[in-house]
């Protein structure tokens, strides 16, 4: 059985003994400490976990922290594709880490975190992007894996064979803070901001030197997704939820964006599993947008 949206902390315990072809990745993170999610990984992670970390694996990044400390310059970084605090690396960069890790095209990808899937949905798009559908979010993250008294270990991991991971069309799309821009206040865009209320408002700004948010903007924070205990929300309740949202407009049209194109993919995923489709995410997102004071900005 192929996943491709959401599997559950049994179902991945089953999946495990199998002797299905799998790799499963550990994407935790902290914004402010981005070398905790690491520690974290070596604190505990599912077995043969391999660690994403957001800002060196994810992201393209000039000047950023490696995994041992080293920076990543310039010249060893991938041009990105994408503005703002996480540029996405182009795919083919992308896809010579997945080799690098040992992660091929006939896999079973799991992904998870510990942070309430804040960072998880990150790998989860990337690898639709790269034309691989086989790619399911853990529900639940390590808590739930947890809770169904699943092994866990310590340490990292030993190195897998590289692969040959071979690029496919791609199956979500992104747009440009160009065509953002292009297409502002629409009919045919429909822009759908992840962050906090009060970031959305612009009435605090953690990380971006400017506060607000996009003109015409929806808001819809991606914790919304979630019950008390960390699980996506049912299928029907996310329908509910986001036809409200939308408000008569198509689904189609939704646009997603968050601070730096990262807590927005649990709103394009929560989408889908409403029964929504395949919607678009704005990669650059708000860090983006506000690098250039010449876009517009609103608040409240």
């Amino acid at each position: 059985m192929t996943y491709t949206t959401l599997i559950s902390a049994p179902a991945l315990q089953a999946l495990r003994t199998s002797g299905a072809p799998l790799m499963v990745f550990d994407c935790s993170f902290d914004l402010a400490q981005p070398s905790a999610g690491q520690e974290q990984y070596r604190n505990s992670h599912i077995p043969g976990a391999v660690y994403a970390h957001l800002d060196t694996a994810l992201s393209a990044l000039h000047g950023a922290p490696g995994a041992h400390g080293a920076v990543i310059t310039a010249s060893e970084a991938d041009t990105p594709v994408s503005g703002g605090r996480h540029p996405l690396p182009s795919r083919e960069k992308f896809a010579i880490w997945l080799s690098s890790v040992g992660f091929a095209n006939s896999m079973q990808a799991v992904v998870y975190d510990r942070q309430g899937s804040a960072f998880c949905g990150r790998l989860w798009w990337m690898l639709k992007w790269l034309g691989h559908d086989a790619v399911a979010v853990l529900d639940g993250g390590l808590p739930a894996w947890q809770g169904q008294s699943g092994e866990l270990a310590q340490g990292d991991e030993a190195a897998h064979f590289q692969s040959n991971f071979r690029l496919s069309p791609p199956l979500r799309q992104m747009v440009s803070a160009q065509q953002v821009w292009a297409r502002l206040q629409q009919p045919g865009q429909t822009l759908i901001d992840a962050r906090a209320a009060p970031r959305y408002r612009g009435e605090v700004e953690p990380l971006d030197p400017v506060a607000g948010h996009i003109p015409g903007a929806l808001n819809r924070p991606f914790t919304d997704n979630f019950t008390p205990d960390g699980l996506f929300k049912s299928p029907a309740l996310l329908r509910t939820e986001f036809e409200a949202l939308l408000a008569g407009r198509t689904p189609a049209s939704a646009v997603h964006h968050c601070g730096s194109g990262v807590t927005a993919n649990p709103n394009v995923l929560a989408m889908e599993l409403a029964g929504l489709g395949k919607t678009t995410l704005f990669a650059g997102s708000w860090s983006e947008w506000c690098s250039d004071s010449a876009r517009p900005v609103e608040r409240g």
